[in-house]
């Protein structure tokens, strides 16, 4: 175990002042993680298209989910000044740097999966 994995699991008063705790805290949710997941794999990707390629995620459902991701800085709308509207959405620097945990967890699924 590295240095860095035993301060990430040194042991603290409360789980809430984990980092385990904060990291869940952002992409808790029953589709967070699968929309980063699908907009790292398109790097930019327009809402209809999100929907169309989850292809299980309700209108309602996913502009939530895209508006809590948006506040804590791990993707970006853009929004284009046209008519029609157009708003794309891709990773931020700090949901590009998440990337890893995703692969990590693709890795694990793809060695366990039965």
């Amino acid at each position: 175990m590295t240095t860095e994995e035993k301060d990430c699991l040194k042991e603290v008063d409360s789980f809430a002042e984990t980092g385990f705790n904060y990291t869940l805290s952002l992409v808790s949710g029953k589709y967070k993680l699968t929309v980063l997941y699908a907009i790292y794999r398109h790097k930019v990707i327009r809402f209809n298209s999100l929907q169309k390629y989850l292809n299980i995620v309700s209108h309602k459902t996913l502009s939530g989910v895209l508006k809590e991701l948006e506040k804590d800085n791990l993707i970006i709308r853009k929004e284009y000044p046209q008519i029609p509207p157009k708003v794309e959405y891709f990773l931020s620097k700090r949901g590009e740097s998440f990337i890893p945990i995703l692969y990590a967890l693709c890795e694990w699924g793809e060695k366990h999966k039965q």
